[in-house]
């Protein structure tokens, strides 16, 4: 979901993209539904003699209507806006200018100027910027409309591309793959340790803000990790001197 919203002091309008607060009933409604069809299971597992759980299900069909009804409902409902609060917690929340870009997760906010960010591009469920050396500055996950968001950068000047321009430059990590900054093996065994556990998930993010701060950009494919280093900077063109020799 996109919008315009005018901040205060700027010249631009900023375009917001933000998981709709919606989702939040909706994933009430969901539980809800959920709940009212327990019930229905817990009378139908009653009935089957094979049937597995059937302890708690007759637990559950002790409870009188319409009780039952209600208790399975209300639980469904708190449940679903439980995790509605936690994907809108979990999402990306983008704020576009001509002059800044604003990201927030997590109650986590990072603010990038315009004139520091290179090209920017989705990998696969991911949104990705890259400084002008074609270091990667930010990484996160992102599951809302394409076309809006490609369309907010575009509007606003950034230099947005259909793919990963660099996608040909990564290699497969290997363990003590030489040529890589000081520390980096280390922190990508750890990683790779890390993105074997379910809930590791932030280690595995952190370690990744590790191996960007020594320069290496991380991509992911099945459990494995992909690197490359950035580009060193172009040199500059050759003063209006170059060649000449000392009091020439």
């Amino acid at each position: 979901m996109s919008k315009r919203a005018k901040s205060p002091g700027a010249a631009d309008q900023d375009t917001v993209l933000a998981q709709p607060t919606w989702i939040v009933p909706a994933f009430a409604a969901v539980g809800a539904v959920v709940g009212w069809l327990v019930k229905l299971l817990a009378n139908w597992l009653v009935d089957w003699d094979w049937a597995p759980l059937k302890g708690p299900a007759k637990l559950l069909n002790s409870i009188p209507e319409p009780w039952l009804t209600i208790l399975g409902v209300t639980a469904g409902v708190v449940l679903g806006v439980l995790v509605g609060f936690i994907a809108l917690h979990e999402s990306l929340t983008v704020r576009v200018s001509d002059t800044r870009l604003t990201l927030t997760i997590r109650d986590e906010t990072r603010e990038l100027r315009r004139a520091d960010i290179g090209p920017l591009f989705l990998d696969g469920k991911f949104l990705v910027l890259l400084g002008h050396r074609t270091e990667e500055l930010v990484r996160e996950p992102f599951d809302l409309d394409r076309a809006a968001l490609a369309a907010a950068f575009t509007a606003h000047g950034y230099d947005w591309a259909a793919e990963d321009p660099h996608k040909a430059d990564f290699h497969l990590w290997v363990p003590d793959t030489p040529g890589l900054p000081v520390g980096a093996n280390a922190l990508l065994s750890a990683r790779a340790h890390a993105m074997r556990k379910t809930d590791k998930k932030e280690d595995v993010r952190a370690l990744r803000e590790e191996l960007n701060g020594l320069g290496l950009a991380i991509r992911d494919e099945s459990k494995r990790q992909y690197w490359r280093l950035p580009k060193p900077p172009p040199e500059p063109p050759p003063g209006p001197h170059a060649g000449r020799s000392p009091g020439a």
